[in-house]
């Protein structure tokens, strides 16, 4: 027997028989949980621990005030095109694809200490992911998803896990603020990242068209 399971047996039986005490005041067993003592919540002054229920989030109507705040969605950019209104006006429009989007985590105040939805965007295979990303896909019984993003909702706009969301998520002629992700382009000249004229297009210019010329008055800064 080694020297760590002989120091643990004597620890052990020292938790059984706390169980045998009384309490001065309360004159009644005090009750101890040998599995909650390994863990990191922390006991309720050494008494029973109550056992508070979750919230449950269920799928109803509700009626959304000014100040209700809806989840948003995850959806790709797919490009542009154009539409002409009734006065032959012409508007750009840029074409977003909505891929499957269901909420995969529900947090609360009670136990993150705020209102959120966590919505999941398109799929994944199981050896893409980590082993963090599935064991937290496999905790919510949720598919494995591509993207994550959280929302900060208020409390009448939470809905369970396993919701699907799509573009009747929206209502037409409804104001919506988009955030995006813009691809990368790699290393790019002074005309395309920073709009400048370039050098002139003539004769003896030779490779230099599109550089960004002399920077400075002196020497030191020009080029």
């Amino acid at each position: 027997m080694s020297v760590l399971s002989r120091d643990l047996i004597p620890r052990f039986h020292r938790l059984l028989t706390l169980g045998t005490k009384t309490t001065s005041v309360a004159a009644k067993p005090t009750t101890f949980y040998l599995l909650r003592m390994f863990s990191t919540d922390s006991l309720m002054d050494g008494f029973e621990i109550e056992n508070q229920g979750a919230r449950i989030i269920e799928a109803k109507p509700s009626i959304m005030t000014p100040s209700s705040k809806r989840t948003g969605v995850i959806a790709l950019k797919c490009g542009m095109t154009a539409i002409w209104d009734k006065w032959g006006q012409r508007i750009p429009v840029t074409v977003l694809r909505v891929d499957d989007n269901i909420v995969t985590q529900v947090k609360t105040v009670e136990k993150e200490g705020h209102f959120a939805l966590q919505i999941g965007y398109g799929s994944k295979k199981a050896k893409h992911l980590t082993k963090p990303e599935m064991g937290h896909f496999r905790a919510q019984n949720v598919p494995l998803k591509r993207k994550l993003r959280e929302f900060r909702v208020t409390e009448d706009a939470l809905i369970p896990v396993g919701t699907s969301i799509g573009v009747r998520h929206f209502v037409p002629g409804q104001f919506i603020d988009v955030t995006g992700i813009t691809r990368g382009k790699g290393f790019q000249g002074g005309m395309k990242r920073h709009g400048f004229k370039g050098m002139p297009a003539s004769h003896g210019a030779s490779l230099s068209h599109r550089s960004i010329g002399s920077t400075g008055q002196r020497d030191a800064p020009g080029i």
